[in-house]
């Protein structure tokens, strides 16, 4: 009996690690807030609300994002062993084998594949490239040049158009503007990451920040993406972007989140801290989140 409940005890426990390292391969919590992008594009787009469509969106997402993670995993191993941040992933620690997480990668990328091609061709397609661009442009560029940031906010900024074309079967200006939205996004939000983690970057070769250096035109480049992402982001309240608008309200309060944000950015260019850095990241995944229900809650409450 003792026996028995043992080896219960051992295999639960099995399974809880293992299940783990699978949250871990994926960035279950990073997939899972691209998810919500995608999930936030279809409200905007959808006619009327189909929740097995919303269903397919969700796991064929999480799918896609969660492969992208695992073939970066992969490639970078050796890379990832020598920095603080990533040594004690599943595959440089030891704990899943490369063949094991090129499996996981590869059979969520079809899977995924075939569950956007459910909801459209569009859908699916935009999908693939998402995860050709991360694993086979931006992630080898990440050694190499700082542009790799400009390459990696393409597939970056996919998922929040991506549920407009998975409501809608249709690419034009209003998936366009969503894109360019999270597009704009990115280098702010990234730049404040690799600001703070520029020291154990460097253990890997990484040169992620704009001029290579914690400095003033560094901070700099952030003002200026943060004020065209503001820009972008209340441009539907003139009504120029088709089905895709903003009430007053709406255009008020998302301005005065970019406000904020803008706040820390200059902050970050005063200081030049990683405690700045750090806020202004922060503050960065705050806005994104609350942008996006923003817009959704406009345009059910217009």
């Amino acid at each position: 009996m003792w026996m028995k409940s043992a080896v219960g005890t051992v295999t639960s426990y099995s399974w809880i690690l293992n299940f783990s390292d699978f949250k871990e391969i994926t960035k279950a919590r990073l997939a899972l807030s691209v998810v919500f992008s995608s999930i936030a594009g279809y409200f905007l787009g959808a006619y009327e609300i189909e929740w097995t469509s919303v269903a397919l969106l969700a796991v064929g997402g999480y799918c896609m994002v969660g492969a992208s993670n695992a073939y970066n995993q992969v490639i970078e191993k050796d890379l990832d062993a020598l920095m603080s941040r990533t040594r004690n992933r599943p595959v440089p620690s030891g704990r899943m084998s490369t063949r094991t997480a090129l499996t996981i990668a590869v059979s969520m990328t079809v899977l995924g594949v075939i569950i956007l091609y459910f909801l459209n061709p569009k859908t699916a397609m935009f999908g693939a490239i998402s995860i050709f661009l991360y694993t086979s442009v931006y992630t080898p560029l990440k050694t190499v040049t700082p542009l790799a940031v400009f390459v990696g906010a393409i597939p970056g900024a996919i998922p929040f158009m991506l549920g407009w074309v998975a409501a809608t079967n249709d690419f034009g200006i209003e998936p366009g503007t969503l894109f360019m939205i999270q597009f704009f996004w990115q280098f702010p939000h990234f730049w404040a990451l690799a600001w703070m983690l520029d020291d154990d970057y460097r253990k890997a070769g990484f040169r992620l920040l704009p001029t290579g250096k914690k400095d003033k035109g560094t901070a700099v480049q952030v003002i200026m993406y943060t004020v065209w992402m503001i820009i972008i982001s209340v441009i539907p309240y003139f009504g120029i972007t088709g089905r895709l608008q903003l009430s007053l309200a709406g255009g008020i309060v998302i301005l005065m989140m970019g406000l904020a944000m803008l706040g820390f950015a200059f902050r970050l260019f005063e200081k030049r801290d990683n405690a700045s850095a750090r806020k202004l990241m922060l503050a960065s995944v705050s806005y994104i989140s609350l942008m996006q229900l923003v817009y959704v809650a406009d345009k059910f409450i217009s």
